[in-house]
Formats: C-alpha cells, sequence, structure tokens
C-alpha cells in the first residue's frame, strides 16, 4: 500500500522553521500570541480538505491551474513568490538540522551541512521518499514532550487561559510581524502546493485517505505550537534576532538535562521529513508556471528540467550555509513571507474550488467562509504591518 503524502503534509508543519517560529514569537510576546494557533485550526482544517480535493478531481497542481485558466504571468509571478520563501525554508532548516546533530554529536556544525543536503537530495532523486518518511515521521513525535514540558511550565491554566482569550494585543509593527509569521509558519504555502501537487498521482480513495490522515497531523501541528509558545514565555527575549537555536532548546528546560537531545532529536526528525517536501513544491511551483513536466513518480530522464532544478536547489542552499547564517533570523523572515504569499494562494485556492469547469464538488459555503476569514484577516495584518513600518 503506498504512503500517505497527506500525514507527510500534516508533519511538515512541524518543520524547524516551525517550531523555532513559535519559540520566537512565545519569547518575545508570551502568551498574547497564542491566539494566532486558535484561528489557524479551523482554516488548516479547511486548506488541506479543498487543496486536496482540487488536487484529486483535476489531477493537476496549484499553480498550473492558475497558469491554465488565469495565464502565465500571474503563475510565474505565483511561482517566484514560493521561490523566495521555500529557498529560505530550505537554507534555514539545512542548517537547523545539522546544528541539531551538532548539539547530539559534539561536533562541529560544518561538518553535518553537505550530508544533510546529500540525504534530502538522495530522498527525492534515488530513494522512496514516501517510505523512508514513515521511519523520519515517528522522530517528529519526540516533539510529543512540548505538550509535557507545557504542563510543567504552566502555574496557572486560568492565568493561560486569559492570557490567550483575552491578549495584550500590541499595535506595533513587531507584533502584528510575529502574528504574520506564525500564521505563515502553519500554513505554509508548500504545504498546500504538495497536497494539490502530489494528489494526481493517487487513486481517488487512496486520496482520501491521505486526507483524514493530514487532518490529525493538523490537530497535532497545531497543539504542538501551541506548547512551544507556552514553553517559550518562559524566556522573555526582547529581540528574535537574540534566539538562536541553542537557546530555542532551552525552553525546554523543564525536562532537565533531556530537553536539549529531546529538542535536537525532534528537529532532526522534522527538518528531514519536511526538507524534501518544500524542495519539491519549490520545484513543482517553477515547473508548473513554466509547463515542465513535474511528478515524483516519473524516472529522472522523463522529467530532466525538474530533476535538474531539484539539484541545484540543494546544492545552492548547501553553499549558502556553509558560509554561516543566523538560522532563525532566516527561517523567522521566511515564515513572515509565507504570511504574505498565503494571501494570493488563499484567493485562487477560493476561485479554482468553485469553478465548475474544473470540479464536480465545489466548496461548501463553510468552506469559503473559512477560506475569505482568512484571506481578510491576512491582509489586515499584513496592512496593519506595513503601516506601523511607514508611521
Amino acid at each position: 500500500m503506498e504512503t500517505v503524502p497527506g500525514i507527510i503534509a500534516g508533519a511538515a508543519d512541524l518543520d524547524p522553521a516551525a517550531v523555532l517560529t513559535a519559540t520566537v514569537v512565545g519569547a518575545t510576546f508570551g502568551l498574547s500570541i497564542g491566539w494566532v494557533v486558535l484561528i489557524s485550526f479551523p482554516v488548516l482544517m479547511t486548506v488541506f480538505a479543498v487543496s486536496s480535493r482540487i488536487g484529486r478531481e483535476t489531477r493537476r497542481g496549484l499553480i498550473e491551474l492558475v497558469r491554465i485558466r488565469y495565464g502565465g504571468g500571474r503563475a510565474k509571478i505565483m511561482a517566484l513568490g514560493m521561490v523566495v520563501v521555500n529557498m529560505a525554508m530550505v537554507i534555514g532548516d539545512i542548517y537547523a538540522v545539522s546544528d541539531a546533530f551538532s548539539l547530539i554529536m559534539l561536533q562541529r556544525r560544518a561538518m553535518f551541512i553537505a550530508v544533510v543536503g546529500f540525504v534530502i537530495w538522495y530522498f527525492l532523486i534515488v530513494s522512496d521518499y514516501k517510505k523512508v518518511t514513515k521511519t523520519l515521521g515517528s522522530l517528529t513525535l519526540v516533539l510529543l514532550a512540548y505538550i509535557l514540558a507545557a504542563h510543567r511550565a504552566t502555574d496557572s491554566y486560568s492565568h493561560l487561559a486569559r492570557g490567550v482569550l483575552l491578549p495584550h494585543i500590541q499595535m506595533t509593527g513587531a507584533y502584528f510581524m510575529a502574528a504574520i509569521a506564525l500564521f505563515g509558519s502553519l500554513l505554509t504555502p508548500d504545504v498546500i502546493v504538495w497536497q494539490t501537487s502530489t494528489k494526481r498521482d493517487l487513486p481517488p480513495g487512496v486520496a482520501s485517505a491521505h486526507y483524514t490522515e493530514s487532518q490529525a497531523g493538523t490537530i497535532v501541528a497545531c497543539l504542538i505550537s501551541f506548547c512551544v509558545i507556552i514553553c517559550a514565555s518562559r524566556l522573555h527575549i526582547s529581540d528574535p534576532n537574540l534566539v538562536s537555536t541553542r537557546t530555542a532548546a532551552e525552553a525546554l528546560n523543564v525536562l532537565g538535562s533531556a530537553g536539549p537531545i529531546v529538542f535536537s532529536l525532534g528537529i532532526i526528525g522534522s527538518g528531514l521529513v519536511a526538507l524534501p517536501l518544500i524542495v519539491g513544491s519549490l520545484c513543482f511551483s517553477v515547473s508548473e508556471a513554466f509547463g515542465w513536466k513535474s511528478r515524483l513518480s516519473r524516472a529522472p530522464w522523463e522529467a530532466t528540467r525538474f530533476y535538474t532544478l531539484i539539484s541545484a536547489v540543494v546544492v545552492i542552499a548547501v553553499t549558502i550555509d556553509l558560509f554561516g547564517i543566523n538560522v532563525v533570523s532566516v527561517l523567522y523572515w521566511s515564515q513572515l513571507f509565507a504570511g504574505v504569499m498565503v494571501i494570493p494562494i488563499l484567493h485562487y485556492m477560493r476561485k479554482l474550488g468553485n469553478d465548475p469547469a474544473l470540479v464536480s464538488v465545489r466548496n461548501t459555503r463553510g468552506e469559503n467562509n473559512w477560506l475569505l476569514g482568512a484571506l481578510i484577516v491576512s491582509v489586515v495584518a499584513n496592512l496593519a504591518f506595513l503601516y506601523s513600518q511607514i508611521r
């Protein structure tokens, strides 16, 4: 039986970018930012439902459908946005996974960067990534330790509820930036593109089962993101640029000496599951925008441009990482850009999901309302951030 891309997409929401972003916003704004996770949950469930149905019924990817229905210009602009977001995530995630290996193995980070890059390339080009993620996906469950850590870090559940449900919303650019980044880390454009692009290779019955499992992945992703915020709220760091992977590991200090090891294993597992997906989504976006053949089910010689692009992305990311970066800043800003990219993606998902020429089962009223609501909130948050910066 085939492995489930849906659960892979759900697990990818727990990639290092999501964990570190939740750590940054929790350390800087505490519980007052937790409401973003709560409103993200129904939106995520809706997006998974609509994107899965579009991919299953049309047998085409999201960017490809935009190109066919609305022109190559719009598709290429969206693909360019995906390249910016996903390339930053690939660079940051490879660095974060290498840093996690360094924490466990007590060796220099540079020793692991090229190895991690080769593993990602091997999964996509040579190996069966779907089968490999069965094993690697279990490593992401180590991050469930954040639930126990959040329980230990909570002195009063009434205080927790007040902090989240009655938040002190700060009318500052930094706060709106944090809200956009946190939303972008959960509703990542690469997951949406992956959901539609991989459904075209699946039998209808199997695709439906994948959607059910992706729902479970969504629940886990939102729960852990919320718990990360609770744990990080004890760090009290004013400047996001002061947060490193080692600082982020301190959020699990309530688990004692096992905290940094648990954090590192979770980052390694989630990174190795998510990175092929992120690289694949970037390459799907570019290939679909230009009309290239782009299916992981094809042999490399049947989709030369697609597989060459995969190799180029990995080589570029590894080369940049070898020069050294502030990984948390890169990932944080990548999630901010992801929060911006979500706007056109939500817009086109709503239009494509209601297009009778493409789908036989159109979006429900509830799905349209959630997509429209998320679109409006995203636009308002981005405009508020822009206004605060200009002011």
